[in-house]
């Protein structure tokens, strides 16, 4: 099975709740199933087998291991401890350290238990919000409230619960009003705004916020509505799974189609987003180049109404979950799918649309081409290291990196700068097939099994596709295959790494296992898969990026510095340790590297607008402690002003603007003319880009990367000057 490296997770406990709430929106599971216990118990069974079997290094399932496994479930379910009272939690602590004995003898008693009171309390909880924004809040009232849910005690009964979703509900509702009122004041300001339309009162306003606080609240409970029983034992098993390490992961059937999808970047359907309005469902966005884009029948604000397969009846989808509804219009490559929609002119049509494969552009490399002192340099952008590990004749990052390469030789650059900040990671194949590139051979990782086998994966190539200046750039959350990249790239002296100053600190390769394969005939149906860790990786200098990460040749400040975002940051991560070094060579062409780093470390340290962002990181570390709101509207005007006079001092971050113009390769410019959405992303691109103070440091390492070009420019400068002479 193919190793793959799982995108970092920032927060576990967040992204167990972001799991939970968004299984309403994709799980392909039908409502009305009713969940069996059996195959519950089952998928327990096979989880901590396959586990125990394959894991890297499998903690013991012990009451340390329980009391883990209890604390990030209840957080999953209830992170803003407004659903459990302290009587749900005095009853949930008799399992807290039984919950390992429960797992070895498939016992779901903690897990009823904790499912049918959530239920109870969510139901309930509809009338604590629907009679808390009744009628107005009282904004005169000195009354605050405390953001810090890790420390809220849980409510000691109804009473308490419900006066905590009041003043969490005035809080949010209190942000609108006053951000209404500006808006309000600013029409007073524009004296021809007013005559289109008089400026609303308070009490219009406060109403307002209200109804629109109400209707977000309903839409939020539909959503949880349409969890199943099934839904939220996903939940569970992902307590248990994750206390192994935080990459384990179990991923029901429909989990697993996305991540796929995710690596892959391309799915087979029409080629549209969907999402839920009410009952309905509405397309959001066409993919560009998709069958449906490509067809300029279907639009955005489309409301589907019927999905048909060819020419079959169609089916009514209205009130249908979001799951089901592109459950249907999905489909294989070449078949035919019928959409009944209303347009926004409120017209009914029937759209037929021939299925296809879908690229998702957004998940693809893409490059640029920027100018300074006569020199033009290259950009590639890699969000993540994608691979199709069904087809391999399907493209892969590795294959695109190295185009890119050649069409960006073709243009005459005379460096590269490789980006890979915010890349969670992907395929080891393409990150040693990218590595391979920039050098003439030799091994690019090391990888460590939990039997202690050490395995090293080798570019076996000694052709050199760049072999001109090169400059990686990571920050916080560059991990997994980006780390190898950057680490492999260090450790051989080939590039400068400019970024945070460490990335990530991800260290370890995930296998995703069919858990289908464990059971012959099963009445079942899909179980889903299981992602482990297996192995870890090592630089080939023997250290491992795990929970240390990659440190950057030059550190530059970003608004993230001081918050605690990385692997090191999470309870149960797997230590870092090293072993022996690969047999490698450095590169040996880059005769001013060490000069170009510290020409960029004195630029950094002169650099006011670098002071200006590290200054504006440690004003944000401080912000993130203080957790106290007022819920007086003239002291949280108060609150809000002085933070916007303070923030001003800070608005030149993001106004910033460097020289540099950046451009698409011609093959893009000519695709750009009969493609508008295409264009329009790469408009965005090049803007952000010009605003990108990171970017222009990382041409300005180029720049000095340029000593024999340098040389080689200024001798011809001299003669072109004879010349004219």
């Amino acid at each position: 099975m193919n190793n793959i490296i799982q995108f970092m997770k920032r927060n576990y406990k967040v992204l167990l709740v972001i799991v939970a709430l968004s299984v309403a929106l994709w799980s392909f599971i039908p409502k009305e199933k009713e969940s069996d216990p059996e195959k519950d118990k089952l998928l327990i069974e096979l989880l901590t087998f396959v586990i125990e079997k394959g894991h890297y290094n499998p903690a013991t399932i012990d009451d340390a291991f329980s009391k883990g496994v209890y604390k990030d479930y209840l957080n999953a379910l209830d992170p803003s401890k407004r659903f459990f009272l302290q009587s749900d939690i005095d009853e949930f602590a008799q399992y807290e350290l039984r919950i390992d004995d429960f797992i070895r003898e498939k016992d779901l008693t903690f897990f009823d238990l904790t499912y049918a009171r959530l239920m109870k309390r969510m139901d309930e909880s509809k009338s604590y919000y629907k009679d808390a924004l009744a009628n107005p809040f009282d904004y005169k009232k000195d009354e605050s409230f405390n953001t810090d849910y890790e420390t809220m005690p849980y409510s000691k009964n109804v009473q308490e619960l419900k006066e905590r979703w009041r003043l969490q509900l005035k809080l949010s509702a209190l942000s609108s009003l006053v951000e209404k009122q500006k808006l309000e004041e600013d029409k007073i300001k524009n004296k021809d705004a007013v005559k289109k339309s008089e400026p609303k009162t308070f009490e219009q306003l406060e109403k307002e916020t209200r109804e629109s606080t109400l209707n977000s609240l309903n839409d939020n409970f539909n959503f949880i509505a349409d969890l199943d029983r099934e839904d939220w034992f996903s939940v569970y098993v992902n307590a248990i799974a994750s206390r192994f390490d935080p990459h384990t992961a179990y991923m029901a059937p429909s989990e697993k189609e996305r991540f796929d999808v995710s690596m892959s970047g391309k799915l087979e359907g029409i080629g549209a987003r969907l999402q839920k309005k009410g009952d309905f469902t509405e397309i959001s966005e066409l993919i560009s180049g998709g069958p449906a884009w490509r067809g300029k029948q279907l639009e955005s604000g489309d409301m589907v109404l019927k999905v048909a397969q060819g020419d079959a009846e169609p089916v009514d989808v209205v009130g249908m979950r979001l799951d089901d509804v592109v459950k249907k219009i999905k489909g294989p490559k070449g078949t035919e799918v019928r959409l009944t929609v209303k347009k926004t002119d409120g017209t009914i049509k029937v759209i037929t649309i021939i299925r296809d494969e879908v690229e998702i552009e957004e998940t693809y490399v893409k490059s640029s081409v920027v100018e300074k002192d006569g020199f033009k340099y290259g950009v590639i952008y890699l969000p993540k290291f994608y691979i199709d590990f069904e087809d391999q004749n399907s493209r892969d990052a590795g294959k695109d990196v190295a185009i890119e390469v050649e069409r960006l030789k073709k243009e005459g650059v005379q460096g590269i700068v490789m980006d890979v900040r915010d890349n969670g990671g992907g395929s080891l194949k393409t990150v040693v097939d990218i590595a391979g590139l920039f050098i003439e051979q030799g091994p690019i990782v090391q990888i460590k099994s939990a039997a202690g086998k050490k395995e090293v994966l080798y570019d076996r190539d000694s052709k050199v596709q760049w072999d001109g200046p090169l400059v990686i750039m990571i920050n916080e959350f560059s991990a997994s295959a980006s780390e190898i990249l950057a680490a492999a790239i260090q450790d051989y002296k080939r590039g400068v790494i400019i970024g945070s100053k460490q990335s990530y600190g991800k260290g370890t390769v995930q296998n995703v296992i069919d858990l289908n394969q464990f059971v012959r005939g099963s009445t079942y149906g899909d179980l889903g898969a299981l992602k482990t860790t297996t192995q870890k990786f090592y630089r080939i200098n023997g250290g491992s990026t795990q929970l240390e990460g990659v440190k950057s040749d030059i550190a530059i400040p970003d608004k993230y510095s001081y918050l605690k975002m990385g692997e090191r940051d999470i309870d149960n991560a797997m230590p870092w340790d090293k072993i022996d070094p690969a047999d490698y060579k450095t590169w040996d062409k880059q005769n001013n590297f060490d000069l170009a780093i510290s020409e960029s470390k004195s630029r950094m340290k002169n650099n006011a607008q670098m002071k200006l962002i590290d200054e504006n990181a440690k004003w944000l570390d401080e912000r993130n402690k203080e957790n106290v709101y007022s819920l007086n509207i003239d002291k949280f005007k108060a609150e809000q002003k002085a933070l916007e006079e303070k923030s001003k001092k800070y608005k030149s971050i993001v106004d910033y603007k460097n020289a540099f113009e950046f451009k698409s390769l011609p093959y893009e410019i000519e695709s750009m003319n009969n493609d508008t959405v295409l264009k329009e992303k790469r408009d965005r691109w090049h803007e952000s880009l010009s605003k990108d103070i990171y970017i222009e440091e990382a041409i300005h390492i180029l720049n000095d990367l340029q000593s024999e070009n340098k040389k080689g420019l200024s001798t011809k400068v001299k003669k072109d000057k004879l010349v004219k002479s």
